[in-house]
């Protein structure tokens, strides 16, 4: 099964092509102070990864996109794009969550794992598994209440996501173990998003829909 994937839920534009056990990756991660390339950069780097897998558009068997948590403006971007690449190519769409993405690679190293995405306002957008068994279901919080969840569990927790590396300070005293900064484990990578993809049931690209979890930064002003 080729199965193209990208993910827009985090600053980072990811995408990815998994061509049976090959994949091909691509990413842009803004530099600090610059503004997420989510618009200007997805169909680009999806192209790229295309061309140098050799694939076109009459191999792909379905696409796979990050449903969230996170950026509202990256995800309705990311979404809008997975629908209607979809609907104009006539192939199958499957919405993967982009905490469970984030964790999959970090299994191999712990049995309790922990995605932990900046939420911004002081908060987290987290979930945990115990081996395959989710143990905290996807939410908004404090990294105070995340650590206070994740407090005298047992096992340690292995922490992934940038919203470890930010709030390190809060979390570790917890017991929870986060790699170092530069970790690759800190990144969201598109290749799990294919290859959550592949075991997921696709579905009509109407609905696939974001998992924001909370209200938007900002409304729409009230007319007196």
């Amino acid at each position: 099964m080729i199965i193209l994937g990208f993910d827009t839920a985090t600053p980072a534009t990811a995408v990815a092509l998994l061509d049976g056990d090959e994949v091909v990756e691509r990413r842009h991660d803004p530099e600090p102070g610059e503004r997420p390339g989510h618009a200007t950069r997805l169909l680009a780097l999806l192209a790229e990864v295309m061309a140098e897998g050799g694939v076109g558009w009459e191999r792909v068997d379905r696409i796979a996109a990050g449903i969230g948590p996170g950026s509202f403006t990256g995800l309705r971007i990311g979404l809008a794009t997975a629908r209607s690449l979809a609907q104009s190519r006539a192939l199958p769409l499957v919405g993967v969550s982009s905490l469970a993405a984030l964790a999959e690679p970090a299994r191999a190293q712990a049995d309790r794992v922990v995605a932990v995405l900046d939420a911004r306002r002081g908060e987290v957008f987290a979930a945990a598994w115990e081996g395959r068994d989710q143990v905290l279901a996807p939410v908004a919080l404090a990294p105070e209440a995340l650590a206070e969840r994740l407090r005298d569990v047992g096992s340690p927790s292995l922490a992934a996501g940038d919203g470890a590396v930010r709030f390190r300070e809060q979390l570790e005293p917890a017991g929870v173990v986060i790699p170092a900064d530069g970790s690759p484990l800190h990144r969201l990578s598109a290749a799990w998003i294919c290859r959550l993809g592949a075991r997921a049931e696709a579905a009509g690209p109407g609905t696939v829909l974001p998992s924001y979890l909370r209200e938007p930064d900002a409304h729409p002003r009230q007319r007196p």
